[in-house]
């Protein structure tokens, strides 16, 4: 099954939610999606996928969020998306694709899910160990 996901190298929820996805045996699609951000039908795809709001989507830290005052409640989902296209740095990171699923990874052992949990055990950057549900802690 095609695995892809929407990676920022800088992040390290980003980078924890590649190594799970490399431990459990997958070989996705890495898109640095600074470098090659995905066009407003894709990600129009992808917030409906993930079942979110562009607002849900949206990353405050580091961005011009608050410069382009995007916490105004009259922005609609329109507006917001045109801020994330000409931003991309608005997209909150890692977004994973398997199938025709999808979904934001914060944290990054949400990851399991969309994968049905194959690792047992894996240690984060961090030194967090995170253990499959039901698995040996």
């Amino acid at each position: 099954m095609k695995v892809q996901i929407y990676h920022n190298p800088s992040c390290g929820t980003s980078r924890n939610t590649l190594a799970m996805l490399e431990a459990s045996g997958k070989e996705p699609e890495v898109i640095e999606y600074l470098k090659a951000p995905p066009s407003r039908e894709r990600l129009e795809a992808l917030l409906e996928m993930m079942q979110i709001t562009p607002r849900a989507l949206l990353r405050r830290k580091g961005t011009p969020y608050d410069e382009l005052d995007l916490d105004n409640a009259a922005l609609n989902d329109e507006q917001l998306i045109d801020a994330m296209m000409a931003h991309p740095i608005l997209i909150n990171r890692p977004i994973v694709v398997v199938g025709d699923k999808a979904r934001l990874c914060r944290p990054s052992e949400s990851v399991l899910e969309l994968l049905g949990q194959p690792i047992e055990s894996f240690t984060k950057e961090d030194g967090e160990v995170i253990h499959r549900a039901g698995g040996a802690q």
